[in-house]
């Protein structure tokens, strides 16, 4: 079934684009732009920043993930150990996700509180991390009750990393303390 698109005609991008898949997922054009949402472009060049208990790869961008390996072994040092358990996204799982929850009944506006827009999020650029710290369910707010978080705040930006869902954020999504971005110093 062919979805008409919302934009006038001076606007149409390609099928893939961002803006275009948004659409297709029934995500207002007019809501993303109140947001302030900046488009995140994917990646070209990633590395492995880390290999989880599962065998998983977690890829960030060269600089990233050097940063992120400079900063975990910071962390260990002072005794915090955090692990990964998100980092570079394609747009497409980003739809993916969005999809899966449409399919289990969740509305946009409620998805877009906890989850990007395919192409606005910064999982694309390969420089974000969702970081887990034991003793602490994963993605969770109590996250930000341990010494991780704690650490995090403190020297986070040591390392270019900087929590990018505060409580408040102008980008309109819930707090999410687990989420860092790495920021080229």
């Amino acid at each position: 079934m062919a979805i008409e698109s919302k934009l006038p005609p001076e606007t149409a991008q390609p099928l893939g684009s961002p803006i275009n898949i948004a659409d297709q997922l029934g995500i207002c054009q007019a809501a993303l732009a109140a947001r302030g949402l900046p488009v995140c472009p994917e990646a070209q060049r990633l590395e492995v920043a880390e290999i989880d208990d599962d065998g998983r790869e977690h890829r960030l961008s060269e600089p990233a993930a050097a940063a992120w390996r400079m900063l975990k072994a910071a962390a260990s040092a002072d005794g915090i150990a955090l692990s990964i358990v998100s980092s570079f996204r394609s747009i497409e799982r980003q739809a993916e996700i969005i999809r899966r929850k449409l399919d289990a009944g969740q509305a946009i506006e409620d998805i877009l509180t906890v989850c990007a827009p395919p192409g606005f999020s910064e999982h694309h650029t390969g420089r974000a991390v969702d970081v887990a710290t034991p003793g602490v369910r994963a993605l969770v707010v109590e996250f930000d009750q341990t010494p991780a978080f704690a650490w995090l705040t403190a020297h986070g930006g040591d390392f270019g990393f900087q929590l990018s869902y505060p409580c408040g954020n102008a980008q309109g999504y819930k707090y999410e303390p687990w989420h860092w971005c790495f920021h080229q110093r």
